[in-house]
């Protein structure tokens, strides 16, 4: 295993050189430099309550599922500034102690939006940074570039994005380019901007359905996460029924594998050598070989669950093994070449969160605001459950010693040999 996890570790080193120079401590898009949750930080505190181990922590104007993103002394989170989403806003953060640098607003004035049970999720994707500009995407409000000062620099109008329960996928900015997967719905399209003009690169259509009932329920709420592999980058995307990977700069397809089921919540796990995708709503996994060209199915395939539990958070793979938390609070421990589940042990409440890795830990927030945080091993062992007691379902971020955490009520920054005052 000491090898293997290496190999994942030298893997993630190169990811994090993808894109940007991004410093080791920086944590600029949704799941961290490297796309896949895992952090290079030591140190970050296993423990702390409402006060203890809490740097600081700062008033919301809203619930939302949008992760924070930080560079250098700067935080930036998207959050709505009322319930009806009409004001979507792009919010700066001082990471010293949380006052706000600056807030830019877009305003929405088309018709209502859907999201889950109501629920007030207008700004759900995190936003994304490369040190020169921070880019935000709004749904139908549309994308918007600014600058570090919070100086806008381009606006698109993609049009309305209408979904039964929302939308989630993060825009990611990789070398010249914004990549975003615009939808779920009935018009869904993988997109490239050009990240200093937002000039449109290319552009690839997918087939996209919305309704009320459960035949026509279909999508993805995935984030795109570009990965290198034999000396080429990949831009790998799961969308119903299958899984592709792309030329990032020019969108041409390099290969697809089938057999995933119709909804497509979590990011796809890259690997060095494996990429794992898996379902909502109960749907399969699969986990597949990387490489190839074309339809790989049958030749690259390398196993698939056929039913699984609820699973939207992303999880996390280190060396030989993938660990996952499910919606409902269950966590898992798969070997990464067979599929085969090593331990189902309740490690918490129902989450939405994805995991997040760092010095041997996952951490994990459940939605009553639980973090649970993990040995990652293939033994289950529980290491420490802190709670703060506010509703939360985004994800962790990791930089330079801290820990943040968005919930419905404030912004939380958590360092060991903190107090809140």
């Amino acid at each position: 295993m000491r090898n293997q996890l290496h190999k994942s570790i030298l893997f993630t080193s190169m990811m994090l050189s993808l894109g940007c120079a991004a410093n080791a401590d920086n944590w600029p898009n949704w799941r961290g430099a490297a796309m896949n949750g895992i952090s290079a930080e030591k140190g970050l505190p296993v423990t702390w309550t409402e006060t203890e181990n809490v740097r600081w922590k700062v008033p919301l104007a809203g619930g939302g599922m949008s992760t924070p993103i930080v560079w250098g002394d700067q935080i930036f989170l998207t959050q709505a500034l009322d319930k009806a989403g009409t004001h979507r806003a792009l919010t700066c953060f001082s990471r010293k102690d949380g006052h706000v640098i600056w807030q830019q607003d877009t305003e929405f004035k088309g018709p209502k939006e859907s999201t889950y049970e109501g629920e007030p999720h207008y700004c759900s994707a995190s936003p994304t940074t490369d040190g020169e500009r921070v880019v935000a995407f709004f749904a139908s409000a549309g994308l918007v570039c600014y600058n570090m000062k919070g100086n806008q620099q381009w606006f698109k109008d993609l049009g309305r994005c209408e979904q039964l329960w929302g939308t989630a996928s993060s825009p990611v900015i990789y070398k010249n380019l914004v990549l975003l997967n615009f939808g779920p719905g009935e018009r869904s399209f993988l997109i490239a901007f050009d990240k200093k003009s937002g000039d449109e690169k290319w552009r690839i259509t997918v087939p996209g359905k919305f309704g009320t009932s459960q035949k026509d329920w279909m999508g993805s709420w995935s984030t795109p996460i570009v990965s290198p592999h034999e000396g080429h980058d990949e831009l790998v995307m799961a969308w119903p029924g299958e899984v592709k990977s792309y030329e990032p700069l020019s969108g041409k397809e390099l290969w697809t594998c089938k057999g995933l089921g119709q909804l497509e919540y979590t990011s796809p796990l890259v690997s060095a050598d494996t990429v794992v995708q898996m379902s909502g709503f109960g749907g399969p996994a699969i986990g597949v070989k990387r490489g190839g060209s074309g339809d790989v199915t049958e030749t690259h395939r390398l196993w698939r669950e056929e039913k699984a539990g609820q699973r939207i958070g992303s999880g996390i793979i280190l060396g030989d093994y993938i660990y996952m938390l499910n919606e409902n609070g269950v966590a898992q421990c798969i070997e990464l070449k067979t599929g085969k589940s090593l331990w189902n042990e309740r490690a918490t409440t129902s989450t939405w969160g994805s995991l997040l890795y760092a010095d041997g830990r996952l951490y994990a927030t459940s939605q009553r605001g639980e973090t649970v945080v993990l040995a990652a091993k293939p033994v289950f062992e529980v290491l420490a459950r802190n709670n703060i007691g506010e509703k939360t379902i985004s994800s962790m971020a990791a930089s330079n010693g801290d820990l943040f955490i968005r919930t419905y009520e404030h912004l939380w920054c958590i360092r060991s040999g903190s107090s809140a005052e």
